[in-house]
């Protein structure tokens, strides 16, 4: 998915003109930068600033108007997300500009979470809240996370950190990637490894490959009783297919992400059964803003001395 590789500044001086962050705590925390680098502050939401025009490295915003902002830089050299995801910017990005993920920044919070949801369903803590909001002392016994096989596709640095905090708590992770690799599979490979998980945690990009990847076919495969954890996109799973298990009792869930999303107050899934469901907080914690803008300010350097940059993403991602 992604490489380093070295994008020349425009005018062969080996130094950015323009960089341009959504916000002033994103100016901030861009400090400090290389000498004679211009920072603008634009999120969409009102006219550009004079001289947008000039942006050469660009961190978009969430959720912006992503064509117009781009329409407002002809001399675009560098997009850098902040997120692990890039499906939203991809089409967006013009011929000649270079696509960089946030790989690397949301590996410690993801993984966290994932952790978290995992030993949450497992020792049932969902019912042991509402049982505290009834004031019904509901004392029973629980599954647990020791020994229990997962499957974890998706072995970018996101998946790393899952298999590792898994390993800690004496779970044994298996791997799954787009393509194998020393102790990885293949994504062709699946639907053989499924039915040997206990719990199966989705940690893909959003691409045409993974939308509808845990179809009806894979949550069928997938043993009675398994965990289903995705903390991708919400695409990534049928939602159809998953409320039909969940109600039938065969599998449990814990989703970060839906499909639709938000999730509209009278969808189904906020009642089904044997799920946990958060409102896409995975990444989101206190230090994610920090860790975000070590790596612009990493990157715009790298841009600024014609170094190779880090996590670019390639046509095939």
């Amino acid at each position: 998915m992604t490489d380093a590789r070295p994008v020349a500044p425009p005018d062969g001086t080996g130094r950015v003109t323009t960089i341009c962050v959504p916000d002033s705590e994103g100016a901030r925390l861009a400090q400090p930068l290389p000498e004679g680098v211009e920072t603008l502050v634009w999120d969409g939401s009102a006219a550009p600033p004079e001289g947008v025009e000039r942006t050469e490295f660009w961190v978009p915003p969430f959720g912006a108007p992503y064509e117009a902002m781009v329409a407002a830089m002809p001399h675009l050299r560098v997009v850098q997300a902040r997120t692990a995801g890039v499906d939203m910017l991809i089409s967006v990005v013009p011929d000649g500009a270079t696509l960089c993920d946030g790989r690397g920044v949301h590996g410690v919070a993801t993984s966290e979470w994932v952790l978290t949801a995992i030993l949450s369903s497992l020792r049932e803590f969902p019912g042991f809240v509402r049982a505290q909001e009834r004031r019904e002392w509901a004392s029973r016994m629980t599954d647990e996370l020791a020994g229990k096989r997962v499957l974890v596709v998706g072995a970018g640095d996101v998946g790393e950190q899952i298999a590792r905090r898994l390993r800690a708590f004496d779970a044994e992770p298996t791997m799954v990637a787009r393509h194998a690799r020393e102790g990885v599979h293949a994504i062709e490979e699946v639907h053989e490894l499924l039915p040997q998980s206990d719990v199966v945690v989705l940690v893909v990009p959003m691409t045409e490959e993974t939308r509808a990847l845990a179809d009806g076919k894979f949550l069928a495969t997938m043993s009675d009783g398994a965990l289903l954890v995705n903390a991708s996109r919400g695409p990534v799973v049928v939602t159809d297919a998953l409320l039909a298990e969940l109600e039938s009792g065969r599998l449990h869930a814990a989703l970060d992400v839906t499909d639709p999303e938000p999730l509209p107050a009278d969808h189904p899934l906020w009642s089904a059964p044997n799920l946990l469901l958060t409102p896409h907080v995975g990444g989101g914690v206190y230090s994610l803003p920090s860790r975000s803008y070590r790596l612009v300010r990493e990157q715009v350097a790298r841009y600024v001395s014609s170094t190779p940059l880090l996590n670019v993403v390639d046509g095939a991602y």
